[in-house]
């Protein structure tokens, strides 16, 4: 009997099962939300399209919106597509700055760790296994200031959150600090942006008011009012870079006792 003939290992096949089942259901899952474009309407107009239909649900059943933002962010986030920053504001906006912004960090810690979990499981043991010198180097040194480092990524604004969520997988951080640096990290920007998110309310008066002016106007002028009109809410207004400038700041603070260390280590070593 050759090799090829012998039965399969049934815990090998349960192994393999278990290690890349996870990482299919999230591509499908990431595959059918950008196939049906179903993260387009996360954006500020479609929320302010939507507002009363979504404070009305809020009215009725507080909890049952809570549940459901909730599910939505974990989704956002575990299948890494864009409009967690829409999110975030928009759960400042509806449920208030500091249940929005709790609410938020809790969901979109659950939604890191689910992608971390299934990026270990079917990447980094393999990584691991294949690593060459250079990036095993780059493993030991990241882990042996995994939390500092993880700190500094989460708080700094200018990496992808998709990228901060799956690149400690795959250097060999800990669950626990994984779990804590995310949490921890996390916290001063979710909260700043439900902060913004919650003083939207007359921005958000004024535009509507404007875009029902522009909509008669279409009408009365027999053009298309969907085409000719915009609510004209830009994200971008809305993050003053004195705001990325405070994020950042508290990112180098994160990495000041890895500084530290290596300067005691050098005149230690003289």
């Amino acid at each position: 009997m050759t090799e090829d003939d012998r039965p399969a290992d049934p815990a090998r096949s349960r192994g393999t099962l278990r290690r890349w089942a996870p990482l299919a259901i999230i591509l499908v899952l990431t595959a059918v939300a950008f196939g049906t474009g179903w993260h387009r309407s996360l954006t500020l107009d479609s929320l302010v399209a939507h507002e009363r239909a979504l404070r009305a649900f809020i009215d009725s059943n507080l909890f049952g919106a809570l549940a459901i933002y909730a599910l939505v962010y974990v989704l956002v986030v575990a299948l890494s597509l864009p409009g967690g920053l829409i999110l975030t504001l928009a759960g400042g906006y509806l449920f208030g700055w500091f249940l929005g912004g709790g609410l938020t960090v809790l969901a979109a810690t659950a939604g890191a760790i689910l992608i971390f979990l299934v990026a270990r499981s079917s990447l980094g043991e393999s990584l691991a296994e294949r690593a060459g010198p250079r990036l095993a180097a780059l493993r030991e040194g990241f882990a042996a200031n995994a939390l500092n480092y993880l700190l500094f990524l989460r708080l700094v604004p200018i990496f992808p959150f998709w990228l901060v969520n799956i690149a400690p997988a795959l250097l060999g951080v800990s669950l626990k600090t994984y779990v804590v640096g995310t949490f921890i990290g996390i916290v001063p920007g979710t909260f700043a942006f439900a902060f913004v998110g919650a003083g939207l309310d007359g921005v958000v008066d004024a535009q509507r008011a404007s875009f029902e002016t522009c909509m008669a106007d279409a009408s009365a002028r027999g053009l298309d009012p969907a085409s000719a009109c915009d609510l004209g809410l830009d994200v971008a207004a809305l993050v003053t870079p004195g705001l990325l400038a405070a994020l950042a700041a508290l990112g180098v603070l994160a990495l000041i006792p890895i500084a530290a260390k290596k300067v005691l280590r050098r005149r230690s070593a003289r």
